[in-house]
């Protein structure tokens, strides 16, 4: 019953979390805010409109836009390590095509190597008769 109970309220906080994470919502939001506008210019009082663009418009509206800008960023970010990981994919397989190559290239010299030591004891045997 507990993990029901969880799991509703993280799928109910995902997909508020989602909701609130809009410009859509940044702009209701502002739209609410904009509701006490005029009675906080009317109040004529600066105290009153410093507080209504900072506990009103700002909390409300930039909440929304913050959300939007992570969303934006996390995005960027992990593009950004896709495209590192598959390059990474890349000069490895890359990598390995040169170790092969070099471990053929390593073959053939000592295959070299080993001519060249039997063709010079030939030619020793025939000098020393």
């Amino acid at each position: 019953m507990l993990k029901k109970i969880n799991d509703f309220n993280s799928n109910l906080a995902a997909r508020i979390t989602s909701g609130v994470a809009t410009m859509w919502c940044a702009y209701i939001f502002a739209a609410i805010a904009l509701i006490s506008l005029p009675s906080a210019i009317k109040s004529g009082d600066l105290i009153t409109i410093v507080a209504w663009v900072a506990q009103t418009f700002l909390q409300l509206v930039l909440l929304s836009i913050i959300m939007v800008g992570q969303n934006v960023q996390s995005a960027s970010v992990e593009q950004k390590i896709t495209e590192t990981h598959t390059a990474s994919l890349g000069e490895f397989e890359l990598a390995k095509e040169a170790r092969e190559l070099n471990r053929e290239e390593i073959l053939e010299l000592k295959q070299i190597a080993s001519d060249i030591h039997r063709v010079l004891k030939d030619i020793e045997a025939k000098t020393s008769r």
